[in-house]
């Protein structure tokens, strides 16, 4: 294992590093994204009950049934991956913004209306902070998630550690087939460890501090 590790280090590096690279810019897409759209529906109970609805359907798509749907409008490379990673990471984003941001107190909305704040000042200065704690437990959950739906999506040549696994799957039982998976699946395993760490870190500095647990 060692000697392959060391043999193959550098291209081990760069996967990493591209790995670790789809995750977290996709995962910034999903925020904006899931949080747009909480902001739209979560006034609505309606809208609300079919955006909830929306994130449970979606998480029923085998992951690598909807790699391989968006080759044919897509091709294969990073467009495919980013769709498909984007869209898994949203998921649990979306539910949780949904929550988070009608879970505030009304009263404090009518309070920031009362004394003159637009609503949209309103939803940035006192919703959003109140409801980011929920938000972001919702973001590292997502980014734990789409961590293993990037590893497959080098099954459409997307970049990242999932070319191992597959190298590895493709010609197992020759030589260095089990240590190809391994590394790729510890691999995962660290680079899933290092963005929650970072997404932990990122929660004590952007959560308001008479809201902090």
């Amino acid at each position: 294992m060692w000697e392959f590790v060391g043999d193959r280090f550098d291209e081990i590096a760069f996967a990493s590093v591209q790995h670790l690279s789809l995750v977290a810019q996709s995962l910034v897409i999903a925020t904006v994204l899931g949080v747009g759209i909480a902001a739209l529906v979560y006034r609505n109970g309606t809208a609300s009950s079919l955006a909830n609805g929306v994130t449970a359907i979606g998480l029923t798509i085998p992951s690598f049934a909807l790699i391989g749907l968006m080759v044919a409008p897509l091709g294969f490379g990073v467009a495919p991956a980013v769709v498909v990673v984007v869209f898994y990471a949203m998921l649990p984003v979306l539910r949780n913004a949904v929550v988070g941001l009608a879970g505030v107190d009304r009263a404090l909305v009518e309070s920031a209306r009362g004394i003159g704040m637009s609503r949209f000042r309103t939803f940035w200065q006192v919703e959003l902070p109140i409801a980011w704690p929920v938000i972001l437990s919702g973001v590292r959950i997502s980014g734990q998630m789409v961590m293993g739906v990037a590893a497959v999506a080098a099954y459409v040549l997307g970049p990242g550690l999932g070319g191992f696994i597959f190298q590895g799957l493709s010609r197992m039982g020759g030589a260095g087939a089990t240590e190809s998976i391994v590394t790729a699946v510890v691999g995962v395993i660290l680079l899933a460890l290092v963005l929650d760490l970072a997404l932990v870190a990122l929660g004590r500095l952007t959560t308001p501090k008479g809201i902090r647990a």
